[in-house]
């Protein structure tokens, strides 16, 4: 894969991650009599481990970040080009990619005006709270400061985004939690919670029941994912959105819409509200921003939002009083910049438009052939298959089995995912969300794998 020199034996690099390192969502006890696993080269869709196997990665980066795929010399030169030039002050100023990504994200963002810079998804969240909590504190009511989130859904590792966490098994041991976090229900279909046909509007008025009982004039955020992803790679019904964006407006309630996962292009559009023709007063990115080649992270608010922090001028309290240290990190913006440039010049949003419904057909012709597939659902290069015992009672496989199937495509050569510790019984949903450079021919090599592995796994 490589074009230089590397050095073929990793073992002391593996011994010194074995010893050393800490990993993320891992439990290391089995690592006492087992080598970790070690990626040590990617190019394209594809990466290399420590003992030299390859593997096509429908994952992008194992945590869904890689968009535009790996290797890529343009931003890393543009990255290393910032750093040497000026690569890092305080955001209390301003550097110039900062200024020009923002400029150029906002006129992807019609409707919002202002970006605000961090270093992750759980940051960028947390600057919404606090935002909204400001704003509630300068209420001579005190009043709207309650934070509303969606079973399912997953904002960050942070406390604070934990306590707006719907994944019972991401949050299980880390609280107490702040005051003032409050679930509402989930809006899976497959999953139903009322036997309606409008299903889509009745998930979306369970949110006004949550906003009715704790009282419209104390609630001031609804926090949601367009696409919930961790949590099952749930599309809402139709009809959902339209109405939760009524429910908002009549209660005088901001929606904050998380889009660390769907941004920049996974859905097939530039974000993965736009699939819904919605208005949000506040969007999250991180993730795909720069494609992992540099930490960024993104809170975009209306120009109403902004200025609500600096219409009063002489209360010294009034402006946003926060601070992100690697905020303030040039290269990240760099390296954000040429992501951009990418994602627009090679036509990677319309590739996951194009590839995303290939890859939904393919997985529904194999939920044709396996009964254990009970549903397929997604939207462009985001698509989970949900696995069952019984498709009439959707009872859920056992998690041991789906792990099975993920380490089954692995010894293939190919990566995919599943719900991970979130969901205590239903963490059962398959998740793919490739690179968006995927090609119709790895797609296919993905359901092949997938196909295969099915088999094995769930035999007749």
């Amino acid at each position: 894969m490589s074009d230089h020199a590397i050095p073929n034996d990793f073992s002391a690099a593996v011994e010194d991650d074995r010893s050393a390192v800490w990993h993320h969502m891992l439990q290391h006890e089995p690592l006492r009599n087992s080598a970790p696993w070690v990626v040590v080269e990617g190019k394209g869709t594809r990466v290399v481990d420590a003992e030299g196997k390859e593997y096509l990665d429908a994952t992008a980066g194992g945590v869904w970040t890689v968009n535009v795929g790996y290797g890529r010399e343009s931003i890393a030169n543009a990255v290393r080009d910032q750093l040497v030039r000026m690569h890092y002050f305080a955001q209390s100023a301003g550097n110039l990619p900062g200024a020009e990504f923002a400029r150029r994200l906002l006129a992807k963002m019609p409707g919002l005006g202002r970006v605000y810079f961090s270093n992750s998804g759980s940051e960028a969240n947390e600057k919404v709270f606090k935002m909204v909590r400001q704003l509630s504190a300068r209420r001579r009511d005190g009043g709207k400061y309650k934070i509303l989130f969606r079973e399912r859904d997953y904002h960050g590792s942070s406390i604070g985004t934990l306590a707006a966490g719907g994944q019972p098994e991401r949050v299980a041991q880390y609280g107490p939690f702040p005051e003032g976090f409050v679930q509402v229900p989930h809006c899976l279909e497959y999953r139903k919670q009322w036997d309606v046909a409008n299903y889509g509007e009745r998930a979306a008025d369970a949110i006004e029941d949550v906003i009715l009982r704790e009282g419209p004039d104390t609630v001031g955020l609804l926090c949601l994912e367009p696409i919930t992803a961790g949590g099952g790679i749930i599309v809402p019904p139709d009809g959902y959105w339209r109405r939760v964006q009524e429910i908002c407006r009549r209660h005088d309630v901001l929606l904050h819409i998380d889009e660390v996962v769907c941004g920049l292009g996974r859905t097939g559009k530039w974000f993965g509200y736009q699939n819904f023709d919605i208005e949000p007063d506040f969007v999250t990115l991180a993730k795909g921003t720069a494609s992992g080649y540099a930490a960024i992270a993104c809170t975009v608010t209306s120009e109403r939002i902004f200025d609500l922090f600096k219409d009063e001028p002489d209360d010294p309290l009034n402006f946003f009083r926060d601070v992100s240290t690697f905020g303030g990190c040039a290269g990240g913006a760099a390296a954000a910049l040429e992501n951009l440039r990418i994602l627009e010049e090679e036509g990677l949003v319309e590739n996951a438009a194009t590839m995303g419904r290939y890859l939904q057909e393919r997985l529904r012709e194999l939920a044709g052939r396996h009964a254990v597939i009970g549903d397929v659902r997604g939207m462009g290069l985001l698509q989970g298959i949900e696995l069952v015992r019984d498709r009439v009672a959707r009872i859920p496989v056992a998690e041991a089995d789906v792990k099975r199937v993920v380490a089954r495509c692995k010894q293939q050569g190919v990566l995919i995912g599943m719900i991970t510790r979130a969901l205590p019984g239903l963490n059962t949903t398959l998740c793919l969300a490739p690179p968006l450079i995927i090609t119709r021919d790895e797609v296919d090599e993905v359901c092949a794998a997938i196909d295969e592995a099915l088999g094995v796994v769930f035999q007749a």
